[in-house]
């Protein structure tokens, strides 16, 4: 895209000029073809999906009649799944045969897989034989899965070709990808047995056989690794495309860049999400009922959790009646609490999510943490101590929360820790599930804490003077 127009489309912030936008409804509105063809002609697929998720299912169907032949297919992939599904039921057939054939794989099967089976087996009829096996192939796999992500158009040759005969087959065969930076090595019965770059092939000997020159060390992903496995494997040895082969070995797609990427910003969103107890399929245009049900169900739970809070502050009213102070300071012990336990955990699951907590190092990273919570309760419990005395002028009382804010931190510390471990350990998303129950950890523990030492400190007969 020529940078006039780039300045056009978006502000300095980078978000959508909403005078575009103001232009293309126009133009959608009057039913004026050229007008939205000179709007979106030199709009990259994914700055075209970003518009049309911004002016809305209805006016976006309207656009793609508007822009005809002009419209760029790749756009549909790049939508989000709600758009995306709202769109592609209401397109006539012609335009979704037109996508199909001319996306890969991977984002042919994003554009298809969630629609009725009827609708679904009347588009793929239409396309030819070859492209219509593989996708369903592909919708076969589980989804989320490396057979459901990848693409099944890829370069690959015989262990007896040599260097000339691989270049002659990249020129002359019609149906390779259109991009590739990695050639694939098969035996006879096409089971995958090495890959060597696209840059290797260039600067080796033309007589040179294949076999001499590829690599055999890189581990190939299957076509049942879910997409946190294919994520790790490209961040973990900075892969930029890698084989899927099926239960017997066989090559049968590969995986890019370009996909994972998606892949990895997508877990990120979704970890970010769920820790905030909000549903990984919720989108800035859901719907207010999805989003009010998806959300319900954790802010109930948080409401059970704050009740047993509550409950526990019960216990020790009388001790409150007599010291109103005591009231005015709960929540900062409490808070502190759940601050320390929240930083805690969010590094737990990053690095759970990561691979780099596990049993090898679970009780060093326990010890550390515990260190942190202990270190920063002393330092905390001595500025607290102090701002009470000075606030209040009761002695008694500053030590009293100083004490307890030593004790929250450190079970904040390990609640923060263990909580995601052990959730991990049951098969269960730390994402999803530790926030609350630290919240419960945190809030009781400092509950407890700080009014348990003001009555123990009462019933001894002490008093806060």
């Amino acid at each position: 895209m020529d940078v006039v127009h780039e300045a056009v489309l978006r502000d300095q912030w980078g978000a959508l000029r909403p005078e575009f936008l103001s232009d293309l409804k126009g133009a959608i509105g009057g039913q004026d073809g050229k007008q939205a063809r000179t709007l979106t002609r030199e709009l990259h697929a994914a700055d075209l999906a970003d518009v049309m998720e911004a002016i809305g299912s209805s006016d976006s169907i309207v656009l793609i009649n508007l822009l005809g032949k002009n419209f760029d297919v790749e756009a549909l992939a790049e939508l989000d799944s709600g758009t995306r599904d709202a769109v592609v039921e209401e397109l006539p057939p012609e335009v979704m045969v037109n996508a199909i054939k001319r996306l890969d794989t991977d984002d042919a099967v994003y554009l298809i897989e969630d629609l009725d089976r009827q609708q679904r087996s009347e588009i793929l009829a239409k396309i030819p034989k070859e492209d219509r096996v593989a996708l369903n192939r592909a919708l076969d796999y589980p989804e989320d899965t490396a057979g459901r992500l990848m693409q099944t158009d890829y370069v690959a040759v015989p262990e007896f070709w040599n260097v000339e005969k691989v270049l002659d087959h990249t020129r002359a065969t019609r149906g390779l990808p259109d991009d590739f930076s990695e050639i694939y090595v098969t035996n006879a019965s096409f089971h995958l047995i090495g890959w060597l770059p696209l840059s290797r092939i260039l600067r080796a000997n033309r007589f040179k056989p294949v076999k001499d020159l590829m690599d055999d060390d890189q581990v190939p992903l299957k076509v049942t690794d879910t997409k946190e496995e294919v994520a790790y494997q490209f961040e973990q040895y900075n892969l930029v495309s890698a084989p899927v082969i099926d239960a017997n070995g066989r090559l049968v797609g590969v995986l890019t860049v370009d996909d994972v990427v998606d892949i990895i910003q997508e877990r990120a969103e979704d970890d970010m999400l769920r820790l905030g107890g909000v549903a990984a399929s919720e989108e800035l245009l859901s719907s207010v009922v999805s989003i009010t049900r998806s959300r319900f169900s954790w802010l109930f739970v948080n409401l059970l959790t704050a009740i047993l809070a509550s409950w526990v502050i019960s216990w020790f009213d009388a001790t409150i009646q007599q010291m109103v102070q005591i009231a005015i300071l709960m929540p900062i012990v409490a808070s502190m609490g759940g601050n320390a336990g929240t930083q805690t955990m969010t590094v737990a699951v990053r690095a759970l999510a990561t691979r780099q907590l596990g049993p090898f190092n679970a009780i060093r990273v326990v010890f550390r943490e515990c260190s942190v919570g202990l270190i920063n309760g002393f330092l905390f419990a001595l500025i607290m101590g102090l701002f009470t005395w000075w606030w209040f002028g009761f002695q008694a009382l500053g030590l009293i929360i100083a004490l307890a804010m030593i004790i929250n931190l450190l079970a904040a510390a390990l609640a923060g820790i263990l909580l995601p471990l052990a959730l991990d350990k049951l098969d269960q998303d730390p994402a999803v599930s530790a926030a609350v129950f630290l919240t419960t950890v945190t809030d009781v523990t400092g509950f407890f804490s700080f009014l348990g030492l003001a009555t123990l400190w009462l019933k001894m007969g002490g008093g806060f003077h």
